[in-house]
């Protein structure tokens, strides 16, 4: 029997800038991860920096930046501060949108500094980052943006705020893909379901089953890693995803394909 043709080369990202924001731990760091064993130059950023930098020290050539990405004179003094992506043909050619924070009050309690963090970071920081990039990629014809949204921005799973402002990435997702298209750029999302980072530990630590009950949810029967949702990042910021554009990727296991179990109350299964 013939062997069996090969199949794709993995994708490759020489010479290339990612900058991940919410990189130093989670999906974020993850992807920073994945980015820099494919070959790029990765720029770490996230608001706790020493966070940043011992995540970038395990990454080769790589940077981790001290980066509140709320704070718009912050975001401005990152992108033309560093000298590897900040001037003359440089740039950043792939921008993650990843940093978020999600309040864990309900509607009825959330205060309103609550309610504006989560809008602050999740949505505005990804106009302020997306926006301080696109004119260096708009210079070179080229350039990458992928917002890291959630399936709160499509459905109800609490988090009102935190919900909110990622269905507005999602619309600044698609402003973004139509709006710079005519420059090379692309612009997507990943809506990620339950993916089991350090951000649950704290209600793992309440709760220790948590996890192991919300699987009954997802068709594929488990909860996401941070691995599959970095596979999806670096698939849609490659050239093999190079004409697509403004789509909203769900790596959720199939959460938002239907509701199984109560398909399941509603026949008997």
């Amino acid at each position: 029997m013939a062997d069996a043709p090969p199949g794709p080369a993995p994708q490759r990202f020489d010479g290339r800038v990612v900058l991940i924001t919410g990189g130093g731990s989670g999906i974020g760091a993850v992807t920073a991860a994945r980015f820099a064993a494919a070959g790029a130059t990765v720029v770490v950023a996230d608001l706790d920096g020493d966070r940043a930098r011992a995540t970038a020290a395990d990454l080769p050539g790589a940077l981790g930046i001290e980066l509140d990405v709320s704070d718009e004179s912050a975001v401005a003094a990152a992108i033309a501060g560093q000298p590897r992506y900040g001037s003359g043909d440089g740039g950043v050619d792939i921008l993650v949108n990843n940093a978020a924070v999600c309040d864990a009050a309900s509607f009825d309690e959330i205060s309103r500094r609550a309610w504006d963090r989560d809008i602050a970071v999740s949505l505005t920081g990804s106009y302020l980052m997306s926006q301080a990039v696109l004119p260096s990629m708009t210079a070179r014809g080229a350039g990458v943006i992928v917002n890291v949204a959630s399936v709160n921005a499509v459905g109800f799973y609490g988090n009102e705020a935190y919900s909110a402002a990622k269905a507005g990435l999602l619309s600044l997702t698609r402003s973004l893909a139509v709006g710079y298209g005519k420059h090379g750029i692309r612009c997507n999302a990943v809506v990620p379901g339950t993916i089991a980072t350090p951000i649950w530990q704290q209600r793992v630590d309440r709760d220790p089953a948590i996890l192991e009950r919300l699987k009954r949810w997802y068709p594929l029967g488990r909860v996401g890693t941070p691995q599959d949702v970095a596979a999806a990042i670096a698939f849609l910021a490659g050239d093999d995803a190079s004409w697509i554009t403004g789509v909203a990727l769900p790596v959720d296991g199939g959460l938002l394909a239907g509701n199984g179990p109560m398909t399941d109350d509603i026949f008997g299964r």
